[in-house]
């Protein structure tokens, strides 16, 4: 029997949905559960041929465990190896070398020392910055952000100077970038699963989180949606993940990939609604299938192969 165990956290609705799909579609061979586990030991299997994680980045046992299940021949949605070591500032790098629109963003020294560190670490850092040129490249509203994270966390829009120097007091040891406020006149954020399927969402960031999924929303201009679908795609694809949401700001036409470093989003029915809800949990449980009906292959962990797409194991 090939099992496909679901890891997850404080998610109450799309995991058990996840799992009763699987199993109500009855695929010989094949079963889904809630994944168990316990003391890990090396050189045991974890019992699972796909794993599907959505909690591993906040809990450092589970993505050592996931690691070593990958070793001994599961398939991990997503591949932990490369999600430990992803972060958003280099996807902006990489979508701008990809040729998809991404705001002007810089990376930024954390304000305050990390732990167990003085300024004589900080020896190669250029002081005092440049924060004229920076101002003058990102202009304003800005928005500063971590260069790695979520849910919204730790992010600060600012209008000037002033309000940038605020914002970047309270972000202590966080490693910060700071991003050109692209103006929208549509905004979109699509979940895609597989490398292969996309599904576009209407969405507005600047309503309440319940209501940010726009219901009821008027069709999108053809070549729009063709080219958001496309960038999904290719974003995707170079990152290697299988189950991603990516953002996009549109401002005269073009979309700017806002955000594409989430490989465990948000998937519950109370926020992102039925007809979507519906999507993406069909969507991963046939991702789920078709990866636990695979032969098993040794991985290959290399990371020139992760930024040339070919991160899936």
């Amino acid at each position: 029997m090939n099992k496909i165990g679901v890891l997850y956290g404080m998610e109450i609705t799309f995991p058990p949905a996840l799992v009763d799909r699987i199993n109500s579609l009855a695929v010989p061979g094949v079963s889904a559960e809630h994944l168990k586990v316990g003391a890990v030991r090396i050189g045991v299997s974890s019992g699972y041929r796909v794993i599907v994680d959505r909690i591993s980045q906040d809990i450092p046992f589970y993505r050592a465990f996931l690691k070593n299940a990958i070793l001994e021949g599961a398939t991990v949605i997503n591949n932990p190896f490369w999600w430990s070591a992803d972060d958003k500032f280099f996807n902006y790098a990489l979508a701008s070398r990809l040729g998809v629109a991404t705001p002007r963003t810089v990376l930024l020294p954390h304000k305050k020392h990390p732990p167990d560190t003085t300024g004589m670490s900080m020896r190669n850092l250029e002081y005092p910055l440049d924060w004229d040129g920076v101002f003058s490249y990102i202009g304003f509203p800005a928005f500063l952000k971590p260069h790695s994270g979520g849910g919204w966390k730790h992010v600060y829009k600012v209008d000037s100077p002033a309000e940038f120097f605020a914002a970047y007091d309270q972000t202590g040891d966080l490693c910060m970038t700071l991003q050109e406020g692209i103006e929208f006149t549509d905004y979109f954020r699509c979940y895609v699963i597989g490398r292969e399927l996309v599904h576009v969402m209407q969405y507005d960031p600047k309503r309440p989180h319940h209501e940010r999924y726009v219901r009821a929303a008027p069709p999108i201009e053809p070549a729009l949606y063709n080219r958001v679908v496309r960038d999904c795609l290719t974003l995707c694809r170079a990152l290697g993940y299988d189950m991603n949401t990516v953002e996009f700001a549109v401002r005269d036409g073009v979309p700017y990939a806002i955000d594409f470093l989430n490989p465990a989003p948000d998937a519950d029915i109370h926020s992102v609604g039925p007809e979507n809800f519906e999507w993406i949990v069909n969507a991963v449980a046939e991702l789920a299938i078709a990866q636990a009906l695979k032969k098993p292959a040794p991985p290959d962990l290399r990371w020139a192969s992760f930024l040339h797409g070919g991160a899936g194991t």
